[in-house]
């Protein structure tokens, strides 16, 4: 969807590159809450997903000027069906998600995310082992339409069923160029993993940062819903929020504590 647009000329952290950043990740986390599932189990229509014609339609419903109505989007005429939405309150994100990035001399990458997803996880231990189970159920759509602890909606393709594994926003990522290793992400918090190791990426492709100046760089996330986008505090200019909210983006400063629905740290290499 942001292929077409010249990120680097309207700058980082330009109030115009987040508008449409963020109408990107709109769209894109609508898709992930209607198709996304444990694929032994669902249909996940991967190919139409990663068409670039499918993005291409998809872009064309952005206005640079105006935000969207997560409630009210609708996919491209001719594309995939649409479902009925239920917009539910955010839930606070937890703190205990942990990624780290290794590459050894030769090249060899590792991206590893883990959790145990909430406070204790499910609050069980491994008998005499000393490590807490995770409850990764929360990752499952529980009841379709109905948030989960991160205000996540889930839908149908991601149901609870025997033998199904729950769909997870951990995100580790290995990026080659040229065939070549280039990069390698991750991080925690919640679904904000997914625009955090976006973002990371876009910073050094697209605007051309080092991993440090991208891992350092503000965060912002939006998942659809809730229709609002999160944005650290203190790290934008006044004048980049005013012009965001004059093109109708919703926006709810917050900071790194994960507990208030933010963002995590970034791991890179």
């Amino acid at each position: 969807m942001l292929e077409k647009f010249d990120l680097a000329a309207l700058g980082a952290d330009s109030a115009e590159a987040m508008h449409l950043t963020i109408e990107a990740y709109r769209r894109a986390f609508m898709d992930r809450a209607d198709f996304m599932g444990d694929p032994d189990f669902a249909k996940v229509p991967v190919a139409q997903l990663i068409d670039k014609n499918y993005a291409n339609s998809w872009r064309e419903s952005i206005n640079p000027d105006r935000a969207s109505i997560s409630r009210d989007l609708r996919r491209p005429a001719g594309t995939f069906n649409d479902l009925d939405k239920v917009a539910k309150a955010a839930a606070p994100e937890a703190t205990e998600t942990t990624h780290y990035s290794v590459v050894d001399p030769e090249g060899n990458a590792v991206a590893v995310t883990t959790t145990l997803n909430a406070g204790f996880g499910a609050k069980v231990m491994a008998g005499e082992l000393g490590f807490l189970l995770n409850n990764e159920m929360d990752d499952f759509a529980a009841k379709v339409g109905v948030p989960n602890q991160y205000g996540l909606i889930q839908g149908p393709a991601n149901a609870v069923g025997a033998n199904k594994r729950p769909l997870s926003a951990m995100t580790p990522t290995i990026v080659t160029k040229d065939d070549k290793l280039y990069l390698v992400l991750g991080s925690p918090g919640g679904p904000t993993i997914i625009t955090t190791v976006a973002n990371v990426l876009m910073g050094v492709i697209d605007y051309r940062f080092d991993i440090q100046q991208a891992v350092d760089s503000p965060r912002f996330h939006h998942q659809w819903l809730p229709d609002r986008t999160g944005i650290e505090a203190k790290r934008f200019s006044p004048d980049t929020i005013k012009m965001l909210e004059q093109k109708g983006q919703s926006l709810r400063l917050g900071g790194h504590d994960e507990r208030h629905g933010s963002y995590g740290k970034a791991s890179g290499f």
